[in-house]
């Protein structure tokens, strides 16, 4: 079987992208393949993860290119110079286009800090979700991998990981939780599944 070309995006530290590495070095996504990190910054440390692990980066700067058009369209210049299969999201916070998700059926995927549809949309990210779950007085909170639509976290859900809330909290030690008990474990679980699903689909053709 042919791998499946994998493209991970990501604006910040890249915890998830370690993640996603870390288990295809332990042979976990055996279908896939990162071929790819792409950042809207320059500044993103995930870059470094990157390259620490030979991984080739590219960053696509939305301010700099000056428009959501000439964004997207660098983006799927190098996604065509990659060969790229299918797109993980990993803490990228710029929303992609209904047009752009639209070139991409069910080969984009994103994982997001809550159990969906509870804390999600446009406006919840990162330390936001949890802070919100965390006012609203929420005793179980957790994770979802789901596919990306033009509706922000609007696409349909591949897997769920719940993770408790426990007394005294703070968003940060929240965050810290879901993490590792839910994000760093599902993320990989489901690229693995969605890359099996398109290498049998390019098979079949």
């Amino acid at each position: 079987m042919v791998k499946t070309r994998i493209a991970v995006f990501v604006s910040g530290g890249g915890t998830n992208l370690q993640a996603l590495m870390d288990a295809q070095g332990r042979g976990e996504i055996p279908s896939g393949e990162i071929v790819l990190v792409l950042s809207n910054s320059a500044k993103a440390y995930a870059l470094e993860r990157a390259k620490n692990n030979g991984i080739p980066t590219a960053v696509c700067s939305r301010k700099l290119l000056g428009s959501q058009e000439a964004f997207e369209a660098a983006i799927g210049a190098e996604l065509e110079r990659h060969r790229v299969d299918m797109i993980v999201l990993a803490g990228f916070l710029s929303i992609l286009s209904a047009e752009f998700t639209a070139k991409w059926p069910r080969r984009i995927i994103n994982v997001h800090p809550s159990l969906i549809p509870s804390f999600c949309g446009k406006g919840f990210y990162g330390l936001r979700v949890h802070e919100a779950a965390l006012s609203y007085g929420v005793k179980v909170t957790g994770a979802t991998v789901h596919y990306v639509n033009e509706i922000p976290d609007g696409g349909q859900i591949i897997a769920q990981k719940a993770v408790d809330v426990l007394p005294g909290d703070t968003p940060e030690v929240l965050q810290r939780r879901v993490m590792e008990q839910a994000e760093w474990i599902l993320l990989p679980r489901a690229a693995e599944l969605v890359a099996r699903r398109i290498a049998e689909e390019g098979e079949n053709i």
